[in-house]
C-alpha cells in the first residue's frame, strides 16, 4: 500500500480496535459526540477523529417531509464511532431541481462537519453518465480535507458484471482497491464490498450496507453502513474511504 503506513491483514485477523476515551458530550438534539482529540502534526485539522478509530457507523437521517411525499430532500448522515458517539455528521447539498430529475446520477457536493461545526471534509461528484456499458464515462468522486485541499479522489472501473473502485491518493496514484458483489439487492442480509490492496490479493478493509429491516427497506430510502479499515492507515485514506462509501451509496442504492 506503498507509504501509508499499514500492513494488510486479511479480515480474518482482530483490528486490534482501540476504545477511543469515553466523554458524555451532549448536544441540542441529544447526540453524544466523540471527544475532541489533540491536534496531530501533518493531520488536517478536523481529521484527528480518524485516527482513534478502525470502524465507523453512517445512519441515514429519516425526512418526513420525502417518506410522505416522495419529494426527494437533501440526504443527511451522522457518521459514529463503535461507541456510538457522533465523529461527524454529513449533508448533502444540491439543488431541488438536480436531485429529483437527475436521481442516482445527479452530482453532488457534501460536507462533513465536526463538533465544532467546522466543515473537515468535502465531498465533490461531478454529473456523468451511470450506464455500466458506458466505459467511457465513469463516476469519480473528489475528496478534500480541509475544503479546498485535495486528498484523494475514488474512482469508478468499468468490469461486465461487478462494481470496482479504485481509491487514489492526490497524486493519483492507486492506493487500494473496493470490489462489490454481482448482485448488491439482498433481502435479510449485509451486502459487503471488500476493500483490497492494489493487488487484490489481500482483503484490508470493508464497506457494509447493512439490512435494516422490511418495513424500512421497502418504505423508506434511508440506509445504515459500516466501515471498517486498518487501524493505522493513513488518515487521508480513511477519509478517503468515508468518501467511497457515499458513492457507492449514491450509485448502488
Amino acid at each position: 500500500a506503498g507509504n501509508y503506513g499499514f500492513q494488510a491483514q486479511p479480515m480474518a485477523v482482530p483490528g486490534g480496535f482501540v476504545v477511543p476515551p469515553v466523554q458524555n458530550q451532549p448536544t441540542m438534539d441529544g447526540a453524544i459526540w466523540m471527544p475532541i482529540p489533540p491536534s496531530i502534526p501533518n493531520c488536517p485539522p478536523g481529521l484527528e477523529y480518524l485516527t482513534q478509530i478502525d470502524r465507523i457507523l453512517i445512519h441515514q437521517q429519516l425526512e418526513l417531509l420525502e417518506i410522505v411525499t416522495g419529494f426527494e430532500e437533501n440526504n443527511k448522515y451522522e457518521l459514529k464511532n463503535a461507541l456510538g458517539q457522533r465523529v461527524y455528521f454529513a449533508a448533502e447539498d444540491t439543488d431541488c431541481l438536480t436531485r429529483n430529475c437527475c436521481g442516482p446520477s445527479r452530482p453532488f457536493t457534501l460536507r462533513v462537519t465536526d463538533n465544532l461545526g467546522r466543515e473537515v471534509i468535502r465531498l465533490q461528484r461531478p454529473l456523468r453518465c451511470s450506464l455500466c456499458c458506458c466505459p467511457c464515462c465513469l463516476q469519480e468522486l473528489e475528496v478534500q480535507a480541509p475544503p479546498g485541499t485535495t486528498i484523494g479522489y475514488v474512482v469508478q472501473n468499468w468490469h461486465v458484471c461487478l462494481p470496482k473502485f479504485t481509491i487514489q491518493d492526490e497524486k493519483r496514484a492507486d492506493i487500494l482497491k473496493i470490489i462489490g458483489p454481482c448482485i448488491v439487492c439482498r433481502c435479510c442480509e449485509d451486502v459487503n464490498f471488500e476493500v483490497k490492496s492494489v493487488d487484490e490479493t489481500c482483503t484490508v478493509g470493508r464497506i457494509s450496507k447493512q439490512w435494516t429491516g422490511f418495513v424500512r427497506e421497502m418504505f423508506t430510502d434511508t440506509d445504515n453502513f459500516g466501515i471498517s479499515f486498518p487501524m493505522d492507515l493513513d488518515v487521508k485514506m480513511k477519509a478517503v474511504m468515508i468518501g467511497a462509501c457515499f458513492l457507492i451509496v449514491s450509485l448502488s442504492f
